[in-house]
């Protein structure tokens, strides 16, 4: 059965990767006060004025989803990560990039905001 809530997904994963978890949850809301928290695809899930942001713990890191023109915008900052579509992974063996995650979070929620 997937987790209900944020707490029991981080409280579910291993014991080395919830600090981690819990620096990527703490950026997101800090980058997006009011953010409604959710589990969605059985992952966290960020929802303010529409889809914000989900991560999740995966075989050798953690994803952060956002959309892609997101990612694209923030290309050149990204170097060094890898990225998909729709996600940049950071290993599990770094700092989860707390700056970073706030600035594309921001820059989701502003998204969001012309789309309103």
């Amino acid at each position: 059965m997937p987790p209900g809530t944020v707490d029991a997904y981080i409280a579910a994963a291993p014991s080395s990767a919830r600090p981690k978890l819990r620096a990527m949850r703490k950026a997101i809301l800090e980058a997006a006060p009011g953010a409604r928290e959710s589990i969605s695809y059985r992952i966290p899930f960020y929802d303010l004025g529409g889809r914000l942001a989900w991560f999740g713990l995966l075989k050798g890191h953690i994803g952060l989803f956002v959309r892609p023109p997101v990612l694209e915008e923030h290309k050149a900052e990204l170097r060094g990560y890898v990225m998909t579509k729709s996600s940049l992974h950071f290993p599990l063996d770094g700092e989860v990039p707390e700056a970073l995650v706030k600035k594309l979070v921001r820059a989701a929620a502003r998204k969001n905001a012309e789309r309103a």
